[in-house]
């Protein structure tokens, strides 16, 4: 790939506006003001921002509950996905969707589906209907190593497969499911092999170097588009929190932990934009400054959205009702 300055600093951009706002998002669940439950992806930043970067309008994206930077990537708007997570009535979703399904169809961005691996078949409908339109678009579907040893998993990749579809999976192996590592999970260390079981390439990288991301994307996105059917990307990386916030993670040691820490996406990053004098470290801290900012105006306005009133239950819901569906 070729990647201008601009292009690099956007990047970091993204990864810095996800790191902020989801580090809001604890401060604020645990201080009781975020409603349900909050998976975070903090450390899973360059996955997230190097995909979405490799995405055209039109695409379709279907994420887990952890990816809430997918959707600040696709454009959802911070202020609209912070009032959502809050439960408010200017959310994307009016306040019913929350952290684990909010979405928004016309950034092609589909909610989280609540029962594990479902989303891995769920993306071939959209793929399918990108190859009959042929508009040249692909879906994507990110999901975590638990998911990856659903049945859907395989079911849906082996769809895709005999329909050649334009569809990339996307494994972030963080090492856990939950709180079962991956060494009880499976035998395998390499997920992205079992693409060969469907004939379908397989490839794994580092997720926490966001210029393996951008390769392996671009090379996955282009061959979709062109025709050469679905990949399957295994991105190794690791989450720094527990798997819900308020999750004791005593499952994890802080050796193990730290070690990964070391490893953070946007510090790796930062040090390749100063060693190539791409940016200084005075022009990194405004970025630093300038999202900041923006996540303190996501919160505000968040804060001052109002509640659903009783009026709003049964609207955008559909049910049945002597015959009739009603709205």
């Amino acid at each position: 790939m070729t990647l201008t300055n601009e292009d690099l600093r956007k990047l970091l951009e993204d990864m810095v506006y996800i790191r902020t706002f989801e580090d809001r998002l604890r401060i604020n669940f645990a201080a009781g003001a975020v409603p349900g439950f909050v998976h975070l992806g903090i450390g899973q930043e360059a996955i997230m921002a190097g995909t979405c970067f490799n995405l055209q309008d039109g695409d379709t994206i279907g994420a887990s509950h952890r990816e809430h930077g997918v959707l600040l990537c696709r454009g959802i708007g911070g202020d609209r996905l912070m009032a959502e997570l809050y439960g408010r009535k200017t959310g994307i979703c009016k306040g019913k969707g929350g952290s684990m399904h909010a979405g928004d169809l016309a950034k092609g961005t589909l909610g989280c589906n609540g029962i594990l691996g479902a989303a891995q078949t769920i993306i071939n409908g959209f793929s399918f209907a990108h190859k009959f339109r042929n508009d040249g678009k692909i879906a994507v579907t990110m999901f975590g190593d638990g998911a990856a040893n659903r049945g859907e998993f395989h079911e849906g990749l082996n769809f895709a497969a005999i329909w050649n579809l334009p569809t990339v999976y996307m494994i972030n192996n963080n090492g856990y499911a939950i709180s079962v590592p991956k060494s009880k999970q499976n035998k395998m260390d390499d997920l992205s092999a079992r693409g060969a079981a469907y004939g379908v390439p397989g490839v794994q990288i580092d997720g926490n170097d966001i210029f393996a991301v951008l390769e392996a994307t671009s090379e996955a996105f282009k061959r979709a588009r062109e025709g050469g059917g679905p990949t399957l990307i295994e991105s190794k990386t690791y989450r720094w929190r527990g798997h819900f916030e308020g999750d004791p993670d005593t499952y994890r040691s802080e050796e193990e932990k730290e070690f990964w820490k070391e490893k953070c996406p946007i510090k790796r990053f930062e040090k390749y934009l100063l060693e190539h004098e791409v940016m200084n470290q005075a022009e990194i801290d405004d970025v630093w400054k300038m999202i900041k900012d923006r996540v303190d105006g996501h919160q505000k306005f968040a804060e001052e959205s109002p509640w659903p009133t009783e009026e709003d239950l049964l609207s955008d819901v559909y049910f049945y009702d002597e015959g009739s569906v009603l709205a």
